[in-house]
């Protein structure tokens, strides 16, 4: 199943605005939104940019991967 691993910058920005640590990183899948503070790839990734064609989320910069992921 394909994954999409993403900064969520709205997140993080509110972090540093209210001292919070909510987890930013997002792991979309067509069945989930997962949030992480870590996220480990056990295979195969790629780093995709592509400022033109953003994602639904707005996400311009994210990794695809079809292999285990874990996180936390």
């Amino acid at each position: 199943m394909k994954k999409i691993i993403h900064v969520n910058q709205h997140i993080a920005k509110a972090n540093r605005k209210t001292g919070a640590r909510d987890p930013v990183i997002t792991v979309k899948t067509y069945k989930s939104n997962d949030y992480a503070h870590r996220v480990e790839i056990k295979g195969p990734a790629s780093v995709v940019y592509q400022p033109d064609n953003p994602q639904k989320c707005g996400a311009v910069c994210w990794v695809e991967t079809e292999s285990e992921i874990e996180f936390e």
